[in-house]
């Protein structure tokens, strides 16, 4: 058989497999890998997850390009990626190969480039953990043409809320976000206040000023998938600054 039928024969698989995925509707884009064979140096990132494995995201991650990443508001967002056998020989060899992955960092424009390189604007790329790279792609290749579409996130457990900042500034880390993956707004209610509205301040970091400390507090988050959820009073009046609080909701879309 030859790479091309493969090639369908994998897309069809796919689209049984994941419901979100369409057979029309992959993209393309590019991708290579960082972060070390067991992709320990792609903890951390501009989405501020910090670990993780502790956060829920795991070793099947990548860097977003600037066209993708979208200022943050990408953050967590899933992606099924296949190498397209059909302009490479660099695919991982036979039929099946494909991986799933959270976006948890920002790849940038690398401007000693003429055009940029790879993660300037306008170019989708993703810059994925070599783990999850080599799903995909055969090593020595560095860098293959994929196709791609972003798909439902499954997550253990409920959204997970870190709080952060000072004083009367409440920096707010939202992770283990399910369905669409990433947040489009937010609010937080204190014991003795209104819903008082969120922006986003990086990443996955969500920021307003007022005096809450001492108050128990509530979320409303509404996802870029359009569900909107009320966490209601999941924060305890004694939080300190640092605390990360476990739901039991999560996101379908």
């Amino acid at each position: 058989m030859g790479r091309r039928f493969l090639h369908q024969l994998l897309l069809a698989a796919l689209a049984l497999c994941f419901a979100p995925v369409r057979p029309d509707d992959w993209l393309p884009a590019t991708a290579t890998f960082y972060g070390g064979a067991d992709g320990s140096d792609t903890m951390g990132g501009a989405c501020g997850y910090g670990n993780l494995y502790d956060q829920g995201y795991g070793i099947n991650n990548a860097a977003l390009s600037t066209a993708l990443f979208n200022d943050g508001a990408s953050c967590g967002q899933c992606y099924v990626i296949i190498c397209d056998s059909s302009k490479s020989g660099w695919c991982r060899p036979g039929p099946g190969h494909w991986v799933a992955v959270s976006a948890t960092n920002f790849c940038p424009p690398n401007w000693s480039y003429p055009d940029g390189g790879w993660c300037a604007p306008p170019k989708p790329h993703f810059d994925m953990s070599q783990p999850a790279w080599e799903n995909i792609g055969i090593y020595t290749a560095g860098i293959i043409p994929v196709l791609y579409q972003r798909v439902k996130c499954w997550r253990d457990g409920g959204v997970r809320f870190t709080i952060g900042g000072f004083n009367y500034f409440e920096l707010v880390l939202v992770t283990n976000v399910a369905g669409s993956g990433s947040i489009q707004s937010m609010a937080v209610k204190g014991a003795s206040t209104d819903w008082i509205p969120m922006s986003r301040n990086w990443g996955a970091n969500w920021q307003c000023l007022a005096g809450l400390a001492g108050q128990g507090l509530s979320f409303a988050l509404t996802s870029t998938g359009g569900q909107s959820i009320v966490f209601q009073d999941v924060v305890p009046a004694w939080w300190q600054f640092g605390q990360t609080f476990n739901t039991y909701k999560n996101f379908d879309y």
